[in-house]
């Protein structure tokens, strides 16, 4: 995907009721997003787009300045990945129907394949949160990245434990990645932007509603390699996340509760119909085979032949930096640079994105000094 495609991916990340299978749809028929934009609503109505979906095509694409949308991104520092993009977690993008854009506040990372996520209720109790601060510090210990979704009670212990750990965690946002919700989680949604990401389906400015978070939960599940529940009633937001982890092949665990609160209902519920019983993070990473993340990780590398590599590394990161920066930057020749990069790029350690702008593969697994 060429960069000046990606506002019509924004576009249509606005349009109600256009959501990954109208989208599939009209890519499958016209291959190209712009051209799907820009169709006539005739030809829409006739490839067999509903009445109401074409009318909210035509009223968005009406009003929106797609430019405007672009400089809000660069405003707010969010990135944008969709199903083109190289960097588009595999995990999510597995599942039945995964959502065609990303907002991306922060970075995620290659090491964030191997991620559980967190859930349970928002009226945690001191058990509940005792015992999610235990298994989060033991899983990111083992180099596991946390996901949940930023709400009350386990989500906000289970971050807060992952950074405290000084691990990495992803939040996943029922509203747009600008809009932090609940507004009490500011500071701990910096931590994560710090340490990790936010991430939402939602365009900039997508208020919280009720009906966005059942689907919030799906990406949750769907960013993981399985789905932990803590506590909470049978019927909790945290269930839905379970339901979608075992529609997705994720594998469903859950710490038993007390048959005295309806907080231990909903886990207690999945352990006797087969979810795996977890009383120590042992029976995480044994059960999901995550014992050797680390030593995974660490063999991933990217280590630089010369010095002119190392100084190019140490200047390139996830934002486009075109050619010429890098040579007033550090005041390297420009052929020396030119053909640096080349072999870099075949190497896998950097990625030309249009116009001799370059980005680095993957930031958080360089090693800065010379092999």
């Amino acid at each position: 995907m060429t960069d000046e495609k990606l506002p019509f991916w924004i576009g249509f990340s606005k349009v109600p009721g256009i959501g990954p299978v109208r989208l599939k749809a009209l890519l499958d028929y016209y291959e190209d997003i712009q051209a799907a934009w820009q169709a006539n609503p005739g030809e829409l109505r006739a490839i067999g787009l509903d009445k109401r979906s074409v009318e909210n095509l035509v009223k968005v694409r009406g009003k929106l300045d797609l430019e405007a949308e672009l400089a809000k991104l660069e405003k707010f520092k969010v990135s944008v990945l969709t199903w083109k993009s190289q960097d588009y977690p595999s995990l999510l993008k597995n599942i039945p129907s995964p959502p065609p854009v990303l907002y991306v506040r922060g970075h995620l990372m290659p090491q964030d394949e191997w991620a559980l996520a967190v859930v349970g209720t928002r009226r945690a109790t001191t058990y509940g949160k005792e015992c999610t601060r235990m298994l989060v510090r033991g899983l990111v210990e083992n180099g596991i990245t946390i996901v949940s979704g930023l709400a009350y009670g386990i989500d906000t212990e289970a971050h807060i434990a992952a950074l405290k750990g000084g691990g990495r965690t992803i939040a996943v946002l029922g509203c747009g990645v600008d809009i932090i919700y609940p507004s009490d989680n500011r500071k701990l949604a910096q931590s994560i932007v710090e340490n990790g990401a936010l991430i939402s389906e939602y365009s900039l400015g997508t208020k919280p509603d009720s009906g966005n978070f059942p689907r919030r939960n799906r990406i949750i599940s769907g960013l993981s390699l399985g789905v932990l529940f803590v506590e909470g009633s049978h019927k909790s937001g945290a269930r839905i996340t379970t339901n979608f982890a075992l529609e997705q092949g994720r594998e469903v665990f859950a710490v038993p509760g007390s048959i005295l609160t309806k907080a231990g209902t909903g886990p207690n519920y999945l352990i006797q119909n087969g979810a795996k019983l977890v009383t120590s993070v042992n029976d995480i990473l044994d059960e999901l085979d995550l014992t050797m993340v680390s030593q995974h990780i660490e063999a991933r590398k990217i280590i630089p032949d010369n010095e002119t590599e190392a100084t190019l590394l140490k200047q390139l990161s996830s934002e486009p930096l075109h050619i010429d920066e890098l040579g007033q930057i550090t005041g390297l020749p420009a052929p020396e640079i030119a053909s640096t990069l080349t072999l870099m790029e075949l190497k896998g350690m950097v990625r030309q994105v249009g116009g001799m702008n370059y980005v680095i593969v993957r930031e958080a697994d360089i090693n800065y000094s010379v092999n």
